[in-house]
């Protein structure tokens, strides 16, 4: 049965009410949810993270590969079998407790093997975000609530099912359940929508840190797009995606990742949420060190109680997760 969506005054409690329970318990939540040492495919490295995940801690971007699901005609992204079995061990590896899939380019609006995903990782704590275009139903739009869809995506980097011109009459259809739109988009291509996404009704969700080139950092014009969007109450930022736009890698720590993460951080920590991407498609050669990349949000974030709230309090607010 579909739920009623909170008001934005609701919401706010709601999630006011979490981030102090969370904050109390953080100190021995992080201890029992510490990670594990385990091989993790599309992973570098088998070590878990120096830094202690909090009871609670969500990954709020992963997918999942399966060829027995026919890619969409029109998808240049092709990986292999990625399981939802591949994933708890990156659960465990990491010490998290739920995560958000995301519906990849790889299957253009055939959202099968995602919801079922979703149902294998276990409804209350798993969500997903589904693309759709604009011949998808009412129905079938409330269908997916039920199952636990709490928004569509716009993967306009690799060309797919969605165009540009889908967002807005997508958006108003998607505000009345409460969901968001996510877009994933180049700093650039933010910059030339920026009044589009200032009209929409429903909420918005950018990508891997809005794809700002990391040399140009916090003074891109994209950054500031993202940021005024922000303050503006109904935008969050992915802190996710480090490997894709940085000049130094993981060789340098991702260091030029720095300044734009933690601009968002503590400009809006309230409309932050942090990701993996994993199993990191667009990475052709050695996949990332997941374990490096959680430490890496320790460097975007440093204060303990603001990560509870990224990784925590804003995905539950966020995502429709259950309270407590």
């Amino acid at each position: 049965m579909m739920r009623t969506p909170l008001n934005p005054g609701r919401r706010a409690v709601l999630a006011g009410a979490a981030s102090t329970l969370t904050l109390a318990a953080l100190a021995p939540a992080a201890r029992a949810a510490q990670g594990v040492e385990t091989t993790v495919k599309f992973s570098t490295g088998t070590a878990p993270p120096r830094t202690a995940a909090p009871d609670g801690a969500t990954d709020c971007h992963h997918h999942v590969y399966d060829a027995r699901f026919p890619p969409d005609p029109r998808a240049a992204l092709r990986p292999p079998d990625a399981s939802p079995e591949d994933y708890r061990a990156l659960q465990r590896r990491l010490g998290l407790s739920r995560s958000v899939l995301v519906q990849p380019s790889t299957f253009g609006t055939d959202n099968r093997l995602h919801l079922q995903a979703m149902a294998e990782l276990g409804p209350s704590q798993t969500r997903m975000v589904a693309v759709v275009d604009t011949s998808v139903t009412d129905e079938e739009l409330r269908r997916m609530h039920g199952l636990g869809v709490r928004g569509i995506r716009f993967n306009l980097v690799q060309a797919g099912a969605t165009t540009i011109d889908m967002l807005e009459p997508l958006s108003r259809r998607v505000h009345e359940l409460g969901w968001h739109c996510q877009i994933h988009m180049l700093g650039n291509q933010i910059v030339e929508n920026a009044a589009l996404f200032e009209r929409l009704p429903s909420r918005l969700v950018f990508d891997h840190l809005g794809r700002i080139p990391a040399e140009a950092g916090t003074n891109h014009p994209g950054y500031v797009a993202i940021r005024r969007l922000m303050d503006r109450g109904n935008t969050w930022v992915k802190l996710s995606g480090a490997y894709m736009d940085t000049k130094v890698g993981a060789a340098g720590n991702y260091a030029d990742t720095v300044p734009i993460a933690r601009g968002y951080a503590t400009g809006a920590p309230e409309r932050c949420v942090w990701a993996s991407d994993w199993p990191h498609v667009t990475e052709r050669g050695e996949k990332p060190d997941d374990a490096q990349l959680f430490d890496l949000l320790a460097e975007w974030v440093p204060d303990e109680r603001a990560r509870a709230r990224i990784l925590v309090d804003n995905p539950t607010a966020l995502y429709d997760f259950p309270q407590g």
